[in-house]
Formats: C-alpha cells, sequence, structure tokens
C-alpha cells in the first residue's frame, strides 16, 4: 500500500534536504499509534535509474497500567550500609561493559521455510526469523512460483532472492545448457563490469559471481542474460548491529580546557549517535560540540569547555551504548591587579582596570547597580584584563565600584570620589549689577546657589567683620546648596558690600554682593514764596538732603488757609521742577504751601509750611492828571484816584518829576511832606528854584504793597 495516500491527520510523511551535508532526511509520524497500525513499512528511494530501500517492523503494545507501574529507581539505588551514598542513584550500574555472546547455530534457508510453508503461518515466520520485508519476499516468492517453464539456457538458475551480512560476500551460481552461450550479468538494469568488487569465475557450465565487501548498496535487484533468456534474483544485504568496543571514559578539568571523548565501535562505517544529558548532539556548522571520525574511532570534542559542559554524555549505536561523566570546573582565581580608589576631579575621565588568573568575563556595579556600556561608559575586556572609562565624570559617578568575574564569588572593590571646586551661581539670580535692592523696614533673605563636591563650607562677611551670629538681626546660615543671609526690618546702615567665600577640598570661590537698602526720601525744605498777585502766586524749594536711595521722581504741593487745618493737593501729576505756581486763590486771604518729594519706594513727610502769604491784587495808575497853573516858582496839578483799587487799598500818591532830556525820574522830598488825600482832586503846589527849566512830572500811587 502507498502510504502517501493515507496522510493526514493521523500519518503525517515529511522530508527535508541539509544543504550543507547535501543529503535528504525522510520521515513519518504517527500520531496516536493504534494496534492496526502494526506490520511491516518500507521506503524506497529512486533517483533516474537507480533504486534504493529499507524495511522495518512496527509493534503497537498497549500503554502500562499506571496502577502497576514499579519504581524503576529503587532497582538503582546504592545498597551499602553505612556508608555516606547509601541510598542515592547508582547509574553507574547502566554503563558496565557487557559483552554481547553471538548466537551460534545452523544456517536457516527461509525462503526453502517459505516455500513449504501455510500462506496462515507467514507472519508467524517472519516474526521468528526476524524478516523485515515479508511482504517483498512475497511478491518475489510468487514469482518464482510462476517460473515453472524449463529454459533452455539455464540447467540451474539463480535462487529467488539472497541474504549477506554487510562486509560479507555472496555467491551468484547458474549452470548453462550450452557453455558456449554469452553471459551479462545486471545490476538494476546496469550491466556489471569485472572488477575487485565484482569477481566472474567459470568452472564448467556453471557462471559464477562473486561481490566483495558487500554494503547497503548492494542490496538490489540481479538479472543474468544468456542470450534471450533471463534470470533474476534479489541480494538482500543486513546490516550486523555495530558494537562499542572501546567504552567512553570519565573526565574532569577546568574551564576552557578541551575535553575529548572517544570510544571505539566495531565498524568503520557506523553511524553513532551522541547525547549529552539524554539529549542528542548535533554536529552543526556553529555548534560548541565537533564530531570527529578517525577510522573505528569516534570522538566527541568540546573547546573551550565551561561549567555548562558539566554533564552525562553517551553515545548509542545499533548494538550498544556507552556513558561517561564530564565535571568540568573553574580554575582558582587569582586577583593579579586589584582595583585602586580614586579622587577624580568633575569632568576628568574615570579609569578603573584589574587583571585576573583567568579569561572569563565580568560585570560592573557602581553602589550595587549594574553598569551598561554607553557612548559616556566603555567597558572593555581583553584577555585577563578588565577596564572600565567613564569620560566626563559627574558627581552622581563617584561612589562604591566592585567588578565581579562570572561563575565566581569574588568581588574586587575601589571607591570612586568625584571632586567639584565650588562655585557661587550668583549671576543665575539676575540681579543688575550684582546689587540686590531691599526696602527699609522689611525682610531680606537672600538665598545664594552654590556647587561643589564635597559640599563647600560658607562663610559671609562685612568689611572685616565675620557674620557668624546666629540669632541676630543680621544673620547667616550655610546649607549643601545654597548660602543664606538674612537681614530683619532693614535699615538704611545695612547698605554696603557683603563678601561670601565657599571652600572645599578641591578650591574655593569668592563673591561680592551689593545690598542697596531704600527708602522713602527726607522731607524737603520749608518753600519759599517769591511773589503774589491777586489770586496766585510764585514758590520755590531745595530737593530734600536724602533722596531714600532712589531718584526723585516729582513732587506734590499742597496749601491751606492759615486759618484752616485741611490741606488741599494742588497737583494730581508730579511736579519735576523744583518751583510751582498755585492758583484760583482768594485775594487778601492768608495761606501757607508745603511740599512733599516722591521716588519709587514712595512719597517723603510733608516739608514746614511756608511763612503766611495773602493775594492782593495791585492798584490801577491814577488817571487825569493835569496841570492848573504854573508860576515861577509854582506847579498847581490836578487828578482824579485810580479807577481800580485793590485789597489793601490807597495810601497816598508819591510825585515824581525829571528835566526834560534827563534819563531818569527823581522823587520829590521830603515826602512825608506831601499832602495825601483819599478819594478826592488833590492839588499839590511845587516849589522850584530855578526858572527857565521844562519839567515832566510822574504821579504815583502809595499802599502798602
Amino acid at each position: 500500500m502507498d502510504l502517501a495516500s493515507k496522510a493526514g491527520k493521523h500519518l503525517q510523511l515529511k522530508d527535508t534536504f541539509d544543504r550543507i551535508n547535501k543529503t535528504y532526511t525522510f520521515e513519518m509520524q504517527i500520531i496516536k499509534a493504534k494496534e492496526n497500525y502494526a506490520g511491516n513499512y518500507r521506503c524506497e528511494v529512486t533517483y533516474k535509474d537507480k533504486f534504493d530501500s529499507c524495511s522495518f517492523d512496527l509493534e503497537v503494545i498497549a500503554a502500562p497500567d499506571a496502577s502497576q507501574t514499579l519504581d524503576i529507581r529503587s532497582a538503582f539505588k546504592r545498597s551499602g550500609e553505612g556508608q555516606e551514598d547509601a541510598g542515592e542513584l547508582d547509574f553507574s550500574g547502566l554503563l558496565k561493559r557487557r559483552e554481547i555472546k553471538p548466537e551460534e547455530g545452523p544456517e536457516i534457508d527461509v525462503w526453502e521455510i517459505l516455500k513449504n510453508a501455510n500462506p496462515s503461518e507467514y507472519e508467524k515466520i517472519a516474526f521468528q526469523y526476524g524478516i523485515t520485508d515479508l511482504r517483498g519476499m512475497l511478491k518475489r516468492l510468487k514469482r518464482m512460483r510462476r517460473e515453472e517453464k524449463k529454459s533452455a539456457a539455464f540447467s540451474k538458475k539463480l535462487d529467488p532472492a539472497y541474504q549477506i551480512d554487510k562486509g560479507g560476500r555472496v555467491r551468484f551460481v547458474v549452470e548453462l545448457a550450452d557453455p558456449t552461450v554469452e553471459l551479462k550479468w545486471y545490476k538494476n538494469g546496469q550491466e556489471i563490469r569485472p572488477s575487485t568488487k565484482y569477481i566472474f569465475e567459470h568452472k564448467g557450465n556453471q557462471r559464477i559471481l562473486f561481490i566483495n565487501n558487500c554494503t547497503l548498496a548492494d542490496d538490489a535487484a540481479y538479472q543474468v542474460c544468456a542470450g534471450d533468456e533471463k534470470c533474476s534474483t534479489e541480494l538482500f544485504v543486513r546490516e550486523p548491529p555495530v558494537l562499542v568496543t572501546k567504552e567512553l571514559e570519565n573526565v574532569s578539568t577546568y574551564c576552557g580546557e578541551r575535553v575529548e571523548l572517544e570510544c571505539e565501535v566495531s565498524d568503520e562505517e557506523a553511524n553513532v549517535k551522541w547525547f549529552k544529558n539524554g539529549v542528542e548532539i548535533t554536529n552543526e556548522p556553529r555548534s560548541r560540540y565537533r564530531l570527529k571520525v578517525d577510522g573505528k574511532r569516534r570522538i566527541l570534542i568540546i573547546d573551550d569547555a565551561d561549567r555548562g559542559d558539566t554533564a552525562t554524555y553517551s553515545v548509542m549505536t545499533t548494538g550498544g551504548q556507552s556513558a561517561a561523566q564530564v565535571q568540568v570546573d573553574l580554575r582558582p582565581l587569582k586577583i593579579l591587579q586589584p582595583l585602586t580608589d580614586m579622587t577624580v576631579n568633575l569632568g576628568k575621565e574615570i579609569n578603573l582596570k584589574c587583571e585576573i588568573s583567568e579569561n572569563v568575563p565580568g560585570r560592573w556595579y557602581r553602589n550595587g547597580q549594574l553598569l551598561y556600556g554607553s557612548d559616556r561608559v566603555k567597558i572593555f575586556h581583553k584577555g585577563r584584563n578588565h577596564r572600565l572609562e567613564i569620560a566626563n565624570a559627574l558627581v552622581e559617578d563617584g561612589g562604591d565600584y566592585v567588578f565581579v568575574p562570572d561563575l565566581y564569588l569574588i568581588n574586587i572593590p575601589a571607591n570612586i570620589h568625584v571632586i567639584d571646586p565650588p562655585r557661587i551661581h550668583f549671576d543665575s539670580l539676575n540681579y543688575p549689577d550684582n546689587t540686590v535692592v531691599v526696602v527699609a523696614g522689611t525682610k531680606l533673605r537672600l538665598e545664594i546657589p552654590v556647587t561643589g563636591e564635597p559640599a563647600p563650607k560658607i562663610i559671609w562677611s562685612r568689611g572685616d567683620k565675620w557674620i557668624t551670629d546666629l540669632s541676630g538681626r543680621i544673620r547667616a546660615e550655610s546649607f549643601p546648596d545654597h548660602g543664606l543671609l538674612v537681614i530683619d526690618c532693614a535699615e538704611k546702615e545695612d547698605t554696603g558690600t557683603y563678601r561670601m567665600m565657599v571652600k572645599n577640598e578641591a578650591g574655593e570661590a569668592v563673591a561680592h554682593i551689593k545690598i542697596k537698602v531704600v527708602d522713602i526720601p527726607d522731607a524737603p525744605l520749608a518753600p519759599e514764596v517769591t511773589e503774589v498777585g491777586e489770586d496766585w502766586c510764585t514758590m520755590k524749594w531745595d530737593p530734600p538732603l536724602y533722596d531714600g536711595g532712589c531718584p526723585i521722581m516729582g513732587y506734590f504741593i499742597e496749601r491751606k488757609k492759615k486759618q484752616s487745618s485741611r490741606w488741599m493737593r494742588l497737583n494730581f501729576d508730579l511736579c519735576k521742577d523744583t518751583t510751582f505756581e498755585p492758583k484760583k486763590m482768594i485775594e487778601g486771604v492768608a495761606y501757607e504751601v508745603r511740599v512733599f518729594a516722591v521716588n519709587s519706594i514712595g512719597i517723603s513727610k510733608p516739608s514746614l509750611p511756608s511763612k503766611p502769604f495773602v493775594p492782593l491784587a495791585v492798584t490801577s495808575a491814577p488817571t487825569m492828571l493835569t496841570v492848573d497853573g504854573v508860576t515861577d516858582t509854582t506847579v498847581t496839578m490836578k487828578w482824579r484816584p485810580p479807577d481800580h483799587i485793590g485789597a489793601a487799598g490807597l495810601d497816598g500818591y508819591v510825585l515824581e518829576y525829571c528835566f526834560e532830556g534827563g534819563k531818569h525820574s527823581e522823587r520829590m522830598s521830603p515826602v512825608s511832606s506831601f499832602s495825601l488825600i483819599l478819594f478826592c482832586l488833590t492839588v499839590y503846589h511845587l516849589t522850584i528854584n530855578s526858572t527857565g527849566f521844562q519839567l515832566f512830572l510822574f504821579l504815583v500811587f502809595k499802599n502798602e504793597l
């Protein structure tokens, strides 16, 4: 039956091709075997005009009952009493060499038995005599029975089939009726030529073909032709079981060494399988294991063995097996060059190096954390030397470093201390001109960041005086990452330059910090009224002696009536000058004015009030001045009072004159001699001692202004 048509859920056929070894592998898998699957199977391979086959028997047995299973391990436990290993599993009992005793007996011709047997006994005979291709033998037997016709060329034909062990010599014999007939031998249709393997002999009417050193390739159909007649047979080459003639030996070695497990088998062409702890070892190109064949020797080679190679290795042949224990231990590790502690400046390179006695990899740890390679962290391993390089060291790179060789319980420690000269980062606070401005009466809390490793010590001073008091109005405190200066209720006297110095083992740094205490300005001096009018006046003042540490932005002006206590602001926009002209005052009422100075902090206290002043209007000029009469010594004049007389009233008149052509007028004296009459026409008699002069007369009113 062709099984290809039966492939499916319970039967799978697979074939693979190894391009490296150029071999095909054909595999048949039976899933969930049943009892009716038992029987003889045959795999036939054809290539062009070549043919080969392999047959085998499949026996299906029932699974053992779990309740009746025995503890097979108990059969291999050590039974020694009082010994430390008593009761442990003794696998060495399986490894004892056993000699296979060849079975001796008369040679039995299976073909003769099958010829004379009942067909119902064929399977029993095949099982009894180890026939693997019963179906093929029955087909040949059927063809033999059909050849009942007597041949004219052959007086004795070939037997229907021949069986020979691998490596043996087979002899094919035919007898010719006519010894002159030319004879030709064929193997699978190909003519056989004489050689060292194929030998032809003639003995009378017998024609004999010898095949020496039979191999599986000689398992084929053979044919001899005498003229037009043919005689056929088949040769079955049986491969004898391959025995292990030299057992494997236990091996104990160190890591890195070369391990060779060697055994000898009974056949140079025998195929063996190697196993590690029961798992087959394949001879792949990238495998750590190399399989070597040297005649009958079979060698398993392990280069550069490690602890993972410790296992039980076994070799299995068709007729036997052997096992050995391989123990790979670590060599005692010696530290040839330990790591050294280092102190590294920030930004420099950290370089750690150690040397150990064995060429094994390892791992680097920092503060218990595994280190991995990166652009900045480089890990090198060359032979027995291990090196760690860290570029541009950071503060966090400091700590405890440990190198741990793989497979060893050994630590190689080192301490790295990364130091950084102290730095004061006052510029990061963005104070203009390094000046800190604080308003008087408020609290200053100045925190200045500092860096450095180890944490620097911070010292504050002002002038030659150190600031060490921790409870005063001015105090300083130190922290690992910043310095603190505190001024409670800042005063004008606190203005000045303060010095901050930071120091650690890597160096020191100094910063000068200006602290400026600003306040409202002092009050300006009392203003001075320089001119008054009917409802206005002109005033001026001097700036305050202390501007509060900030430029004066302007002034506010207030006024009040002298008899009142209510001041009124005269401007809402700052007056930039130190002069001002108040308006809209009541004529004849006494007033006082005062001034406030303003800076960016606030408004100063008011200045002292000015001296009281009264706005008064000026009296207009007298009118209708005429000369009423002139004599040699007198002039009589007439005029009327001014049209507008202010709140100050009119006290009298003053008469002035000058000669014609003169530039200055002269007041007539004594003034007290004038007759002053208010609100009426007044005649004034002017007496002049000389005559012949032309006079110009001027009349001026007089009051308290």
